[in-house]
């Protein structure tokens, strides 16, 4: 079992992840290629994903991508869903609200 999501267990359904290298954008393995979006996602069983891990390795598309991994997702959500908040943040973005980010003060010394 891949060591990066070690909390995948024999059951569920999985997603195939990984970092573009031209920009360092999170992707998702599609039907056809990798998208930028969770929703786009091939779904493979859990009893099939290490195998579709090694075959999305060996695609010459892997070329263009680092730190390919499976993440779980969640059963009882709509739609394709992480499992874990680590992998949810990165399919959906950062965790916090804009109206409650830092401001910037012009005038601290």
């Amino acid at each position: 079992m891949d060591v990066r999501n070690n909390r995948r267990d024999s059951t569920g359904a999985s997603v195939i992840t990984a970092n573009r290298l031209l920009d360092g954008r999170i992707v998702w393995l599609a039907a056809r290629g990798w998208s930028e979006l969770v929703a786009h996602a091939r779904v493979f069983d859990n009893t099939e994903i290490e195998d579709a891990i090694k075959q999305a390795k060996a695609m010459p598309e892997a070329r263009t991508v680092v730190g390919i991994y499976g993440v779980q997702i969640d059963p009882d959500a709509a739609g394709i869903t992480p499992l874990t908040v680590r992998e949810r943040i990165r399919a959906f973005g950062p965790s916090v609200h804009p109206d409650f980010a830092p401001v910037e003060m012009q005038d601290v010394h």
